[in-house]
């Protein structure tokens, strides 16, 4: 009996789902239900939870009326998914500001906050969370965007460079000025920068 047969189907791709969903609309949910909890994550960290809601929505209907436009060759659909939500937070900067803002004066991640004890280590992470928020606040939005994608979107950089249509190179020179605008900042309260990326992760 093959492997197939004894565990079911396998799990069409997502290019394969997309690729369905042109001819019957209805398979996109698929996609939604695969993707929307992280895209929804991500969102909720950048923008907060009251605006995350209508983007998410805005993601996947953008998603879907652009799919006939989909590069089939491209089995995950992580990074094209992300990628029209960064540009529409970039719609919410002021939102996006003012949810590092909140992270600044409180420590608190609305991602993880409440599903997590508040012991001494987390007080502590708690305290570098604000330094890092002032800091991502500093960042130019094209460096905050690669930055956030590979340590809160957990993308690659070659996803990340994907999500928003530039090359690798462009990613990882976004990246280290970020790196370097981050440790210039933050100075002696996170000097190991991978340090500070394990924080902003929740």
């Amino acid at each position: 009996m093959s492997e197939t047969s004894r565990n079911g189907p396998e799990e069409a791709d997502d290019a394969s789902v997309i690729e369905r969903s042109r001819r019957d609309p209805e398979a996109f949910a698929e996609i939604f239900r695969r993707h929307a909890p992280d895209i929804k994550r991500y969102v909720v960290r950048r923008l907060g939870p009251d605006a995350a809601e209508d983007v998410v929505a805005e993601t996947f209907l953008a998603a879907f009326r652009q799919r006939d436009r989909y590069d089939l060759r491209r089995a995950q659909a992580r990074p094209w998914l992300y990628g029209i939500a960064t540009n529409l937070v970039g719609r919410h900067v002021r939102d996006e500001v003012r949810q590092l803002q909140v992270l600044q004066r409180t420590g608190a991640d609305p991602v993880t906050e409440s599903f997590t004890e508040r012991s001494d280590e987390r007080v502590s992470a708690g305290a570098l969370r604000r330094s890092l928020a002032a800091s991502l606040a500093a960042l130019p939005a094209g460096h905050r965007d690669a930055l956030l994608l590979v340590v809160w979107g957990g993308l690659t950089y070659a996803e990340t460079a994907q999500a928003l249509g530039v090359r690798v190179g462009t990613v990882r020179s976004r990246i280290n000025r970020a790196r370097k605008g981050l440790r210039k900042s933050l100075g002696e309260v996170a000097p190991a920068v991978s340090k500070s990326e394990e924080s902003i992760r929740g």
